[in-house]
């Protein structure tokens, strides 16, 4: 038997074939709606759509007969006529699905109707089907995604304005800097989240439809124009450049945005989401990040509502879904990298470089995916732990609002006397393991100048987050759509 009788008569993969990818290695996304939305089901799904709206376009403009599209659409929801492996298999010997695929689809609507199957593909080259259902693919993959981003900025709002004031240690280069509040952080990563949001959205919206043709001129789509039959005036598009006007019709009919041009080189559109979905990935790491770190078991701020086992150790409760957006955020730029790369792309059609988006693009969709209802979760089910936050700010004994302390000083004894005084304090705190306010109040240049009193309020954490409160009810009036309400 040969290689393309094989490929023919190969079935559907089962469950634990070596040829289907369920998952397993990428858990970030398995089980999601987002990786349904993009599995090679979904593509073939989106490329019989991307036919079938092709064909009613041109019956719109009176260049197939009436009823065509049905016809088609009919054959083309017959799933047992389309089967994934076979049509992979067979998409070796020409460089891509769709050219199995519109065979396929060809004879399945010749048992219908022959003069019906003469319209299948007519005038469209194989990139224009398989990039308009990329798009459709992104389509309801980002709306997964929003819906989920949604979710987890809803959450951490209420975590922001749970936690206001609830403060904790600032830390910069792993180290405690000064005070801040929790509320602060978690407005932080709702801001990062709406970022991520906006920047989807506005390239969801903009999503296009692809049509050229062989070279991009549309040119085929004219010499097919002529109509199949007599139709009135009025429903003749009132542009007579066939080729524009069919583009606005198939653009009307997959739910997708009229590009200015053809775009089998110009790959804007997959760039754009490339950019989009390296930013959610990095926004929703950050979140993960500071989970991470605020779950480990000497900081202990935080932790996930449900934490992951392990193999071992009966005692771990692991950050599982953090872990998890982790991973994505470390693998989707370089995926947006190979999007960007084929931005170079050599003539009309490009040899290899529009076959090196295919992939990358489907994997940073699911990702991104799967990290969004990942972070969804984490938000909406996320513990802070006030106490262990106040512990930790004492950790240094009040050396963390050192700042504050020169700052008060400064204005009573100068900027130079009050910088070594309270230097002096911080090493004699730290070498005889005592208060910042204790050691400082042994100091006789202090004396008259600053009471033991009050030098144990200075030194309180909680009386120094400075305007931290007022930044998170202004970080809280922005909507979903990026605007604020007023103050």
């Amino acid at each position: 038997m040969t290689s393309g009788d094989a490929a023919a008569n190969s079935g559907p993969a089962a469950p634990g074939d070596t040829a289907a990818d369920v998952g397993l290695l990428a858990p970030v996304r398995a089980g999601t709606a987002v990786e349904n939305a993009t599995g090679d089901a979904a593509y073939v799904r989106a490329l019989l759509a991307a036919e079938t709206a092709l064909v009613r376009a041109q019956e719109s403009l009176g260049h197939a007969p009436a009823g065509t599209a049905d016809t088609v659409a009919s054959a083309a929801a017959d799933a047992t006529r389309f089967d994934v492996r076979s049509l992979a298999l067979r998409a070796r010997s020409g460089g891509n699905p769709v050219i199995p695929l519109a065979a396929d689809l060809t004879a399945a609507v010749a048992e219908r109707s022959e003069e019906a199957a003469a319209h299948v593909h007519r005038g469209a080259t194989s990139q224009d089907i398989l990039d308009t259902a990329a798009m459709l693919v992104a389509s309801e993959a980002l709306r997964l995604i929003l819906a989920d981003l949604d979710r987890a900025a809803a959450a951490l709002a209420l975590i922001a304005a749970e936690h206001r004031d609830t403060p904790m240690a600032g830390r910069t280069l792993t180290q405690h800097a000064v005070p801040t509040t929790f509320g602060l952080k978690a407005a932080g990563w709702r801001s990062l989240v709406l970022d991520a949001r906006d920047r989807i959205a506005a390239v969801l919206d903009t999503l296009p439809v692809q049509l050229g043709g062989a070279a991009g001129t549309l040119a085929a789509f004219a010499a097919f124009a002529e109509p199949a039959e007599p139709v009135a005036d009025e429903l003749r598009a009132t542009d007579r450049d066939t080729g524009l006007s069919l583009v606005a019709a198939y653009a009307d009919a997959t739910g997708l945005t009229v590009p200015p041009l053809p775009w089998h080189t110009l790959r804007t559109p997959v760039a754009d989401l490339a950019g989009a979905l390296a930013f959610t990935a990095g926004a929703l790491g950050k979140l993960a990040a500071d989970v991470l770190v605020l779950s480990r078991t000497e900081i202990g701020e935080v932790s996930e509502s449900t934490g992951g086992g392990s193999s071992t150790m009966p005692h771990k409760a692991n950050p599982a879904r953090a872990v998890l957006i982790a991973s994505a955020a470390r693998q989707v730029p370089a995926l947006a990298g190979i999007l960007y790369g084929a931005l170079a792309a050599e003539d009309e059609r490009p040899p290899g470089a529009w076959h090196a988006e295919w992939q990358p693009l489907r994997e940073a969709l699911r990702t991104v995916g799967g990290a969004a209802d990942a972070a969804a979760a984490l938000a909406e089910g996320l513990r802070a732990h006030p106490g262990r936050m106040r512990a930790n700010l004492g950790a240094t004994g009040g050396l963390i609002v050192s700042e504050r302390l020169t700052a008060v000083l400064s204005a009573r004894m100068g900027r130079a006397t009050a910088r070594t005084a309270v230097t002096g304090g911080a090493a004699r705190a730290a070498r005889e393991r005592i208060p910042l306010h204790e050691a400082l109040a042994q100091d006789p240049a202090l004396a008259g100048i600053v009471s033991p009193g009050e030098l144990a309020t200075l030194t309180d954490p909680s009386g120094y987050t400075g305007s931290a409160g007022l930044l998170v009810d202004r970080a809280l009036r922005r909507h979903h759509d990026g605007g604020t309400v007023p103050e």
